[in-house]
């Protein structure tokens, strides 16, 4: 083993951090024994320094100010668990300005500063890993940027949101509504007190944006593409999705076809059949399509203190491989994403074709679905099933159906039009499927 010690900062002592120091704890000497050389967890910064992790620590290494990590000449790896936008930045930035490489897990971070970074990174020629932003502990950007490096990537489709897969899960599973699944994600530590960002589907927006890029080459902000969330789903739409034997999930979609790449996240009626239908619980799935390789699937936990750890330790060991490797020049790897992208146009999502399933309340009396089919077929809309349920005397239905491959933009013209008429009562729920 060489005698040369590489020397690491941690910038965030909360619940991946924990993991971080659990991780080197439990297997420093396997690490070591990877890259041969002594590796040290010098310094740790927190603004809480003094509350029991429940993991062993040197109380010595413990401090509440940043720049004992980034002005100590010595530390060579800054690891960035903090989270947010900043002072994460600056702490990140000024790290690489210092000659120092970067792992961190903030995928918002990297969502919204994706150029900032890497041009600081190329700049000072220090190596930034980031495989714990998305997925977790699943082993996921390495292998689509590097294992996979030699396809066309033609379709990435992702259930990268843990909280919204538990969600649609247990109101699959134990016919349970939105609210109370969601009152116990938050109860058992799934979800924030404000779970806004999970279940709008922003989540999974920033992590598709990693992705992307990795996958296609191209960077893509989020106000730039289509992102919904899980709000509006009942149970009635799980049901008549389990009668098209389907299970409802919140999907990450980023797919290319001549040139033209279409980039969205929303709820989708994933058939099952496909593998991504089995992907349950707070568990990730990711499925991507090569034009070499056909079809590769990862699964794992994607979020958790130990899972996202190991990736974090996993991004740190690569580096120092690669310190190993050349010492003088650490930009030699390969870019994130291919260089030269074959994505010519983003597709507008008015322009996305799909089945849609659409959900409505209707006043029970004739003429009803004869006056909506025939706005569905003014925009070319041809309907494939149509279920309208009756349960006794009520004044009001709903009415369930199921379209053949429409463009959005007819349908969301449709949707409009049979809101405005005075026979349908409430907003049309629309889903799309896969």
């Amino acid at each position: 083993m060489g005698n040369e010690v590489v020397n690491i900062g941690l910038i965030g002592f909360g619940t991946i951090g924990s993991g971080v120091v659990e991780n080197f704890n439990l297997n420093l000497p396997l690490i070591e024994n990877k890259v041969q050389r002594k590796v040290n967890l010098k310094k740790i910064v927190d603004l809480d320094i003094t509350t029991n992790r429940g993991v062993r620590v040197d109380s010595e290494i413990l401090s509440t100010d940043v720049n004992d990590i980034l002005d100590d000449p010595d530390i060579d790896i800054v690891i960035e668990l903090i989270g947010g936008y900043q002072p994460a930045l600056n702490f990140i930035l000024t790290a690489m300005s210092r000659g120092k490489h970067v792992v961190t897990a903030n995928k918002a971070l990297l969502a919204k500063h994706w150029e900032e970074i890497m041009e600081c990174a190329g700049k000072n020629q220090v190596r930034i890993g980031f495989e714990a932003s998305v997925g977790g502990g699943i082993p996921l950007l390495k292998p689509l940027n590097e294992s996979l490096a030699s396809n066309n990537i033609e379709t990435i489709y992702g259930i990268i949101n843990g909280t919204a897969n538990y969600i649609l899960t247990k109101m699959a599973n134990e016919q349970r509504d939105f609210r109370e699944v969601l009152k116990e994600a938050q109860d058992k530590g799934y979800a924030e007190a404000d779970p806004t960002f999970d279940i709008e589907g922003h989540d999974t927006a920033q992590k598709l944006i990693i992705l992307t890029k990795l996958g296609f080459g191209v960077y893509i902000k989020q106000e730039e593409f289509h992102v919904e969330g899980i709000t509006r789903i009942t149970l009635d739409d799980i049901e008549y999705a389990r009668e098209l034997g389907c299970s409802i999930k919140l999907l990450a979609i980023s797919t290319i076809k001549d040139g033209e790449l279409e980039v969205r996240v929303h709820p989708t009626m994933v058939n099952e059949k496909h593998l991504l239908s089995s992907v349950n619980d707070v568990f990730n799935g990711i499925y991507i399509i090569g034009d070499v390789v056909g079809p590769v699937m990862m699964y794992g936990q994607g979020a958790g203190m130990m899972p996202t750890a190991s990736a974090v330790v996993g991004d740190c060991i690569d580096i120092i491989e690669g310190m190993n490797r050349d010492k003088a020049k650490m930009n030699n790897i390969l870019p994130f994403g291919p260089l030269q992208s074959s994505v010519k146009r983003i597709k507008d999502m008015d322009e996305v074709k799909s089945k849609y399933y659409l959900r409505m309340r209707v006043i029970d009396k004739p003429g009803v679905l004869h006056s909506i089919s025939g706005i569905l077929s003014d925009l070319d809309i041809s309907v494939e099933s149509v279920s309208q349920e009756r349960q006794g005397k009520r004044e009001i239905v709903p009415i369930y159906m199921v379209t053949h491959q429409a463009t959005e933009r007819n349908v969301q013209k449709a949707v409009k039009l049979i809101e405005n008429l005075d026979m349908v009562k409430d907003e049309i729920v629309l889903i799309r499927l896969l």
